[in-house]
C-alpha cells in the first residue's frame, strides 16, 4: 500500500526509458512543470516563452532580437513569432537600430513594463506549487543538482 506522503506518478515509465531513468525523470518533470507554467501564463494573457522575453527586457530594455535570441535559448522563428504577438498585444515595440536599419531593437511599452509584478507573482505561485512538501535544504540541493546536470549537458553540446 502506498504511503500518503509519497509522490504519485502520473504515468508509468516506459520500459525503453529504463536505461535512462534520470533523463526520463527530467523529461517528465519538465513536461509537468511547463504545463503548470502555461496554465498560469494563460491567466496573464501570455503564451509560453513570452515571459522569458519580457523578463529579459525588464532587466535590460532595448535589446536587439539577436540578443534576446541568445539570452532565452529559443529558435529564431519562435522568438520572431512571440515578439510579433507581443507587439500586437501592446507589450513591446520593435524599432530599427540607429547603427543598422536591419537590426531591430525591442522596447517594452508601459503595458509591458506593468507585467513585472504579475510575472513575479506567476513565478512565486509556480514555485509554491512545485515545492509543496519540500524543505529549503531539499530545494537548494535540487537546484544545485539541476545546475550540475545542465552544465554536464552544455559540456557535451559540442
Amino acid at each position: 500500500m502506498a504511503s500518503s506522503h509519497m509522490p504519485r506518478s502520473t504515468s508509468p515509465r516506459p520500459s525503453a526509458a529504463q536505461a535512462g531513468r534520470l533523463s526520463y525523470a527530467i523529461f517528465a518533470l519538465a513536461r509537468a512543470h511547463r504545463a503548470q507554467a502555461a496554465k498560469l501564463l494563460r491567466d496573464l494573457g501570455l503564451h509560453p516563452g513570452q515571459e522569458l522575453l519580457l523578463m529579459q527586457l525588464l532587466d535590460r530594455d532595448g535589446q536587439t532580437q539577436s540578443e534576446l535570441l541568445e539570452a532565452v535559448g529559443l529558435d529564431h522563428s519562435t522568438v520572431s513569432k512571440s515578439l510579433k504577438r507581443m507587439q500586437e498585444a501592446g507589450l513591446v515595440t520593435r524599432t530599427p537600430a540607429d547603427h543598422d536599419r536591419r537590426v531591430l531593437r525591442v522596447f517594452l511599452t508601459s503595458r509591458g513594463e506593468a507585467m513585472r509584478a504579475p510575472l513575479e507573482g506567476l513565478w512565486r505561485e509556480l514555485e509554491r506549487r512545485s515545492t509543496r512538501g519540500l524543505d529549503d535544504a531539499t530545494v537548494e540541493q535540487f537546484v544545485r543538482t539541476a545546475e550540475s546536470i545542465e552544465q554536464s549537458i552544455a559540456d557535451h553540446a559540442d
